[in-house]
């Protein structure tokens, strides 16, 4: 294998390790956590950076607005909160949806989303002048 391969491959597995570890602590987050800060503004955060990993898994380079992708769908999962899309598709009741999709729009989700985006960015803006 030539070291570009071996470098794709080394990146794609650290990406996946961030995933699954960011994963978790997510998971802890939704079934431990009932506060009015971590829950609520620091998960909403994580969860653009879960999203950032898991796409970086697949496809590590050339997607230069990707930070951006990744707020627009967050913001788009938002107003489908608002407009209640869980008891629209009647999974009120089932658990994994309500906490995957959410349930409650909250404008606050919004800005957690921007401020994730945000370290997203800057993360990607630290990796290109590290490379050049």
């Amino acid at each position: 294998m030539d070291l570009s391969k071996q470098n794709l491959k080394k990146t794609r597995i650290n990406y996946g390790i961030a995933f699954f570890l960011l994963l978790l602590i997510e998971v802890v987050i939704a079934i431990y956590v009932h506060d009015s800060f971590i829950r609520p503004y620091i998960g909403d955060m994580l969860v653009v950076v879960l999203l950032y990993t898991a796409f970086k898994i697949f496809k590590p380079y050339g997607v230069k607005l990707l930070p951006l992708y990744i707020f627009l769908f967050a913001i788009f999962i938002e107003c489908l909160q608002f407009l209640n899309i869980v008891k629209i598709l009647k999974l009120e009741n089932n658990t994994f949806f309500r906490i995957v999709i959410g349930s409650v729009f909250d404008i606050k989700d919004i800005l957690s989303y921007a401020i994730g985006c945000i370290f997203i960015y800057l993360y990607e803006r630290k990796l290109k002048k590290s490379k050049s």
